[in-house]
């Protein structure tokens, strides 16, 4: 009788504790771990692109703080720094890792295989090596290709709208950027094209002189300004911004980012869709989705964002054609 009982009560007791542990697991609040190359958010320069994974979160039911947790990282513009911050975030054991950053992202890569990793990249992602197609990206790396690459050409033939009489651009490039060189030479070929000769302009990330950078332009006559988008030119659009309408230098850019900071003209796929759907990924991922079997997605809509204050700054007179063709204006 009392073996029965003590029996009873170990089952009891085993019983219990497997409820307890269950339920912890179902009260387990996801850890996400967002690298980004850029620094930390300030009032002035915000992180727009984390908002708006935020806000993809919020719309999806997720409250940070509440039930999902967000460690961020920020590399500052230096990439040696990536390593040492991926593995941070994996000795957190977070639950997935989110990065807009081609050097967070092949941190993050060679840190792990088995935390699934959420891309937000610049870059072919299968030429780059981050996946295996974009259909079935295998591996743990999944997520969003923006094709800002793909759209060099695009810009320079808007480029070339907005002001007709171009004919000498110049590329602002980061000097230590591995993608620079292939950057600058997607750019080429459309110029090439366009009867339009380019003018690379480097700045370097240490003590970076955007200043000097303008000086140089102006020696070689360049009419007209693209920047190549990058944690070290995101980190500084207002400067860049402030100089070129100093220099009545019309610009365009990569992101409309750079125009909502005073650019001129910005053409690429719309950032905010691009950031929220980085929480569709996410919230798939926490319910049981493999990476390998989530179609990494590239947009399909474009948008041309067109700053007509800068404009009036800088005395130019947008084409009526182009200015309808906005998705976008500020004024």
């Amino acid at each position: 009788m009392q073996a029965t009982t003590l029996s009873a009560a170990f089952c009891a007791m085993l019983l219990a504790l497997s409820f307890s542990a269950e339920a912890q697991q179902a009260n387990k609040i996801p850890r996400i771990g967002y690298l980004t190359g850029t620094s930390a958010p300030t009032a002035t320069t915000p992180d727009l692109n984390a908002d708006a994974f935020r806000q993809g979160l919020r719309d999806l039911g997720y409250v940070e703080g509440k039930n999902i947790l967000i460690e961020y990282r920020y590399r500052e513009g230096k990439p040696n720094r990536a390593p040492s911050l991926v593995t941070e975030l994996v000795q957190l054991n977070v639950d997935v890792l989110v990065s807009p950053d081609l050097a967070g992202i092949l941190a993050a890569k060679q840190a792990t295989k088995t935390i699934p990793i959420v891309m937000v990249t610049n870059q072919d992602p299968v030429t780059e090596g981050f996946v295996d197609s974009l259909a079935r990206p295998g591996g743990n790396v999944t997520g969003l290709t923006r094709l800002t690459r793909e759209l060099s050409g695009k810009r320079l033939e808007l480029l070339k709208e907005v002001v007709p009489t171009l004919s000498r651009v110049g590329v602002l490039v980061d000097a230590d950027s591995t993608t620079a060189s292939r950057s600058f030479k997607d750019y080429e070929a459309a110029a090439r094209a366009l009867k339009l000769t380019l003018q690379s302009l480097k700045v370097r990330n240490l003590n970076p002189d955007f200043e000097q950078a303008f000086r140089f332009a102006a020696n070689e006559r360049v009419s007209a300004l693209i920047t190549i988008r990058n944690p070290l030119f995101i980190d500084n659009r207002k400067r860049i911004a402030e100089l070129a309408i100093q220099n009545r230098v019309p610009s365009m850019s990569e992101g409309s980012v750079f125009v909502e900071a005073g650019s001129l003209v910005s053409y690429s796929s719309n950032e905010n869709d691009s950031f929220r759907r980085v929480a569709y990924y996410v919230d798939k991922i926490l319910k049981g989705a493999k990476p390998a079997e989530l179609p990494v997605e590239q947009p399909t809509k474009f948008e041309l964002v067109i700053n007509l204050k800068t404009a009036k700054q800088i005395g130019l007179t947008i084409p009526p054609n182009v200015l309808a063709r906005a998705d976008r204006v500020i004024r």
